[in-house]
């Protein structure tokens, strides 16, 4: 063991979004703060945060039907959607405040505006869109969206989605023209290199987390490894954030918490056809959600997807899902195995037991040929070409299964933080939406890990500066959500 030594107030393990996030919010509420960051890989945002493997959207609840499920009485459920979307309004506004603090640069290099739109074909679906459509007006945050039934409008709105279309088909569409298209990985890397310059903050890559342990001072013993020359050494931490995507799982376990007990994890891979051809992309501008297939998990609701990565106009449709043993895209196939512990075998049975539908549905997307990765592409695009289209790997998600008193188990497609009751270490779980609600997300992380200092006046505060609706509903002041929408627009250049 090297005798290289540290004492920060806070070590965050795993470069992307949610760590750079953290760490900035820790740096505006406590500047004083020393914090380290550790990236198993040379690159940040390399894993879920990266452009390539993750769906980029903002999810705002727009567009993404399986937000808003239909009940058994045939009404559409809206309230996740609510959430989700006030969510990513906090994000915008946060990212409004660095912009304007002059912590990020030019908000374009990370988020443009791009429309959202809600696609669905056959009666029973059409009906579905009405139905969503009516029930989201309730809410002042899907203020602005448009349905339309008329095949001419929703073929302005998407060119692509209706040309070579069944003339006798129905169809319907929503539109919301505030809609975005976010590149976490330029985002995550500027806040990085931001943060790495400041007093106090040191960002490490090509190094890897192999143990960690409270002692008695509560402090946590993190031991390190160099990925590339084998260099050990330790660091001694007053709090612990684990936001290494699929790899927070076993980190979680090893931490020995009595709160993490129980949890496992079910790894789901996704694929996306890349457009190739040029006058294909430049004619498609927005992003299109379909409705998941029945057995589906909800990362794998179909989409054509309008992105901008490295400055370049891209067009993706899927993600097609997949399974792996690995936790990570740049994991290890004994990432599942060596996660089964006794504390949380029964729950990963019972969802086994409980999920055929979806292990069905997995090893039929595994064995899809080109010819049917095509065919679901044209649910969407009907006039898509082979040659047109080229497939990629997309990112790693694990999904969360925690105990359940009833069934033994369940799995859940959302995000939880699973703290430690004093407060000293926090582990970010599951996937979508993720990214686009970081700042949600992290706030519900201060608020379990740092309650006396969230309390206090100097950090409420910082937090209205930051955050102009922070304590305060959105949902349910229309007026709030019209000036606080504005004013990001305005900052993030999304006129």
């Amino acid at each position: 063991m090297n005798s290289n030594s540290t004492n920060p107030d806070a070590l965050l393990i795993g470069a992307g979004i949610m760590s750079a996030t953290l760490g900035a919010l820790l740096k505006e509420l406590r500047p004083q703060a020393t914090i380290e960051i550790i990236e198993r890989l040379d690159k940040a945002a390399a894993e879920s945060s990266d452009a390539w493997n993750n769906a980029g959207t903002g999810h705002a609840a727009f567009c993404e039907l399986n937000y808003t499920p239909q009940k058994a009485d045939g009404s559409v459920e809206v309230s996740k959607a609510v959430k989700i979307s006030e969510s990513f309004e906090l994000s915008r506004q946060f990212w409004a405040f660095q912009v304007e603090s002059g912590f990020l640069g030019s908000p374009e290099s990370f988020i443009r505006p791009t429309p959202h739109l809600s696609f669905v074909w056959g009666e029973e679906n059409v009906d579905f869109l009405r139905k969503r459509y009516a029930a989201m007006q309730s809410s002042p945050l899907f203020e602005g969206m448009k349905l339309s039934e008329d095949r001419h409008q929703i073929a302005e709105w998407a060119p692509l989605v209706m040309e070579g279309r069944d003339e006798a088909q129905p169809v319907a569409a929503t539109h919301m023209a505030i809609g975005t298209d976010i590149n976490f990985g330029s985002l995550t890397r500027a806040t990085l290199e931001q943060l790495k310059e400041m007093e106090g903050v040191c960002l490490h890559l090509g190094q890897e987390v192999t143990g960690l342990r409270q002692e008695k001072d509560g402090r946590w013993k993190v031991e390190i490894k160099e990925r590339a020359g084998g260099k050990t050494r330790e660091v001694r931490a007053k709090f612990v954030f684990i936001g290494a995507g699929g790899g927070s799982l076993p980190l979680l376990l090893q931490s020995g918490i009595p709160e993490g007990k129980g949890f496992g994890g079910f790894p789901v891979s996704g694929q996306w056809l890349k457009c190739t051809n040029p006058a294909v992309i430049e004619r498609h501008d927005s992003k299109v959600y379909g409705k998941a297939a029945i057995g589906a998990p909800p990362m794998s609701v179909p989409h054509l997807d309008r992105r901008m990565i490295e400055g370049k106009k891209e067009l993706l449709f899927g993600p097609y899902a997949g399974f792996t043993t690995k936790f990570l895209k740049k994991g290890s196939l004994f990432d599942l195995p060596l996660s089964i512990k006794p504390s949380n075998m029964i729950p990963m049975l019972a969802v086994g037991r409980d999920n055929i539908p979806l292990t069905k549905y997995l090893i039929e997307q595994v064995r899809q040929s080109p010819q049917d990765r095509l065919e679901a592409l044209r649910d969407l695009y009907p006039n898509a070409q082979m040659e047109d289209w080229k497939l990629e790997i997309a990112g790693q998600r694990v999904q969360i299964i925690k105990k359940d008193r009833k069934r033994g188990g369940i799995l859940e497609f959302g995000t939880e933080v699973v703290s430690a009751a004093d407060g000293s270490l926090a582990a970010l779980l599951g996937a979508s939406p993720g990214a686009s609600t970081t700042i949600s997300i992290m706030l519900t992380l201060l608020e379990k890990c740092f309650g006396e200092e969230m309390k206090s006046s100097a950090w409420q505060s910082k937090l209205r500066e930051m955050i102009p609706s922070y304590g305060q509903s959105m949902a349910d002041d229309p007026e709030l959500c019209r000036c606080v929408r504005q004013r990001s627009a305005e900052v993030l250049k999304l006129r």
